[in-house]
């Protein structure tokens, strides 16, 4: 019998059109002899929606019979809404890739717990500490990795009365140049450089339209390097690859817009720096939790070359040009086999967790 699998994809964050990349690309590379694929979109209403796998088009987004997903446990998963439940269709394991809010955060991994389903990637721990950079940064940071200085301001913290106290400890801890990112958010959406008190005040503004906690970093001349981790209790870590950004820094347009962006794979590293970042990316792995897959983003500094951890992505995006596959597809790990690894870390980390105990079972 076929691996039933389910690919959702789409979702309300900003990051629905990357989703919609990823998931053709999926698509596209899952082996039809191996998979019974069951395409599923969730709509930017949050309504979802079965696809057609063999007549997919990403230009007829929210199309389809509408489904819902009881969140229980059972065998029949995606049950229609305006058809009897005998047209349910059953999952042996969910692939998301749903980008940004409601679908890395652990929004999605806690219904998918709820339903008792093999899904891809990191649990609900994993993926929220992922998704919050302050609270990753603070357990990298305890884990003894290196990540660069940052402050950390809630919304109620930077009311108009509030926003010179919020600039003058950016003056007086961080210094200028610094970023500033909404803390839940990924595709460096809601992230600005700030060299002066101004700047700085329009990006805590426009970050606060993202998110209501805001990290401020210290701003670095430095390159930007990636690390593609794989695994679950034994991850693996891939080449590095490096950025070349068109823009002064990797926001969401030189990520998906503009073509003029470069990546060298594998980076222009010498080995023992090479294999320095991959140790550090599998620590990061370890530190938050993750699982599956991650991928890991360094900022070295041109100056001393120093490492700094910059963030970890639970869901990367995900087309076969993206960084993540990229990396692996140069350490040895083609695309379609990415695939196979991932839906097979994910059916093997269900079957572990399945063996729990459930009821309690006192002295006999």
């Amino acid at each position: 019998m076929k691996l039933r699998v389910g690919l959702l994809f789409g979702g309300r964050s900003v990051e629905h059109e990357v989703s919609i990349s990823s998931a053709t690309s999926i698509l596209k590379a899952l082996d039809r002899t191996r998979y019974d694929i069951s395409v599923i979109e969730v709509d930017r209403s949050g309504h979802w929606h079965l696809r057609d796998a063999d007549d997919f088009s990403a230009e007829e987004s929210g199309k389809g019979r509408e489904i819902t997903l009881a969140p229980v446990p059972d065998t029949a998963t995606l049950f229609p809404v305006s058809a009897p439940a005998r047209h349910a269709i059953a999952l042996d394991v969910i692939f998301p890739i749903i980008h940004g809010r409601g679908g890395e955060d652990g929004a999605l991994q806690g219904l998918l717990e709820l339903k008792e389903i093999a899904y891809v990637g990191s649990g609900v721990l994993g993926s929220a500490i992922q998704m919050d950079k302050d609270i990753a940064k603070k357990l990298l940071s305890q884990a003894g990795l290196p990540v660069l200085p940052w402050l950390t301001f809630r919304q109620h913290e930077l009311e108009e009365t509030r926003l010179e106290l919020a600039v003058a400890s950016v003056e007086d801890e961080l210094g200028y140049p610094v970023f500033v990112k909404p803390a839940n958010s990924g595709s460096s959406v809601g992230i600005n450089k700030a060299r002066n008190a101004d700047e700085l005040v329009a990006g805590l503004r426009e970050a606060l339209r993202h998110d209501d906690k805001l990290i401020v970093e210290r701003g670095l001349d430095a390159r930007e390097v990636e690390v593609a981790v794989l695994g679950d209790e034994s991850p693996e870590a891939s080449v590095p690859g490096e950025i070349l950004p068109s823009h002064e820094f990797y926001d969401y347009a030189a990520k998906y817009l503009d073509s003029a962006t470069e990546l060298l794979i594998p980076a222009p590293l010498a080995d023992d720096e090479s294999l320095a970042l991959r140790e550090i990316a599998i620590a990061a792995f370890r530190a938050v939790d993750a699982a599956g897959m991650a991928r890991v983003d360094f900022l070295i500094d041109r100056d001393s070359g120093q490492a700094y951890l910059n963030e970890l992505n639970s869901l990367p995006g995900f087309t076969d040009v993206s960084m993540y596959a990229q990396l692996w597809e140069a350490t040895g790990l083609p695309y379609p086999r990415l695939l196979d690894r991932l839906i097979d870390l994910a059916l093997e980390r269900h079957k572990r967790r399945s063996r729990f105990q459930r009821q309690f079972q006192g002295d006999a």
